[in-house]
């Protein structure tokens, strides 16, 4: 199930633009294996990112409903379609091309299974891959692949 960027705030839209975006947990090592993955796969540059702690990160979080303080799903937004979960996963993937588009069948796996397993691995993350005690900091080369608040926002 994905939700159209329409459905986010005007502040929220205007941030992201027209970029396909993932936002991930900074703190969460998993997740940020997954934002370096894309990165170094990305070869187009497709994808910006933001941390969930951040503030478009949370804004996003926000008007989407979710909580602001633990972020159990990754977000990722692909062609104006807003993607949680193993959905974004498959999404990514797919937007990356081959050989990873094949990892998009995780879409077949069926949903009361998915969920599960997605919310197994959601809840134990830290402990299963750490957390790092500080939000990732993007280097400067990278600084202009992660998306910000407009300055009124």
């Amino acid at each position: 199930m994905s939700r159209p960027v329409s459905d986010l705030s005007a502040p929220a839209r205007a941030a992201l633009g027209r970029h396909d975006a993932i936002v991930f947990d900074g703190e969460c090592v998993l997740c940020s294996g997954f934002f370096r993955f894309v990165l170094r796969h990305d070869r187009a540059g497709r994808f910006r990112f933001a941390t969930a702690q951040s503030p478009l990160g949370q804004l996003l979080y926000r008007d989407l409903g979710l909580p602001t303080d633990a972020f159990e799903t990754n977000l990722v937004i692909v062609d104006g379609r807003i993607h949680e979960r193993l959905p974004a996963f498959a999404a990514a993937m797919s937007a990356l091309g081959c050989p990873w588009r094949a990892l998009a069948l995780s879409r077949a796996i069926p949903e009361p299974l998915s969920s599960a397993l997605y919310h197994a691995v959601a809840r134990n993350r830290y402990r299963w891959f750490g957390r790092t005690d500080h939000c990732l900091m993007p280097t400067p080369e990278l600084r202009d692949r992660f998306l910000d608040l407009p300055a009124a926002a």
